[in-house]
């Protein structure tokens, strides 16, 4: 009995402290970045498309009661989204704003191949390689498994500044008023 009570406490006290030891700024802008990917995607569904959703089962007069939403933001659509949002990390690379010094990860990649315009001023940004890359996409996968239902509740409820909700309020990844306040 007393084994077992040792081994529950090293194992809450290994949760723990690995939750404290994440780095702020890798999990904020992960946390950014999925939210500005999903804004991304769902603004490319045509949004006459719908889904049915509800039950399929039989009333007792013998009519179905379904309901009609938009793809877009339907529960269905944003998890197949949420499941390769993460792909994309790679389009990221760490931004060191020249007038703060604050670093954050943004995407420096055009999402559309013909424009031009999409690019960014590359001079701020360091590229350290796929380790970096592939923190950010440690850290939007970890965000997403935790997260995933206040994402989808979020994303279905079209609620207004996500980022905002999201990365700061519920899950607390972006605290410091620079993060807060900026999108990406």
């Amino acid at each position: 009995m007393a084994s077992w009570i040792i081994q529950m406490t090293v194992m809450m006290l290994s949760v723990f402290s690995s939750q404290a030891k994440r780095d702020k700024e890798l999990y904020c802008s992960a946390c950014k970045a999925v939210v500005d990917e999903l804004n991304y995607s769902v603004s490319q569904v045509d949004p006459k498309k719908t889904i049915n959703v509800g039950g399929f089962r039989l009333n007792p007069d013998g009519t179905m009661k379904d309901k009609k939403v938009p793809l877009a933001r339907s529960e269905t659509h944003l998890s197949e989204l949420l499941e390769g949002v993460c792909e994309s990390m790679g389009d990221y690379a760490v931004h060191v704003d020249p007038d703060t010094r604050v670093k954050q990860f943004l995407r420096f990649a055009p999402r559309s191949s013909g424009a031009t315009g999409d690019f960014p001023d590359f001079k701020n940004f360091q590229f350290d390689g796929p380790e970096a890359s592939n923190a950010l996409k440690f850290a939007c996968e970890s965000v997403v498994e935790e997260l995933e239902d206040e994402i989808i509740s979020l994303f279905s409820q079209d609620v207004e500044h996500v980022h905002q909700e999201l990365c700061s309020r519920v899950s607390g990844y972006c605290t410091d008023s620079h993060h807060s306040n900026q999108e990406l």
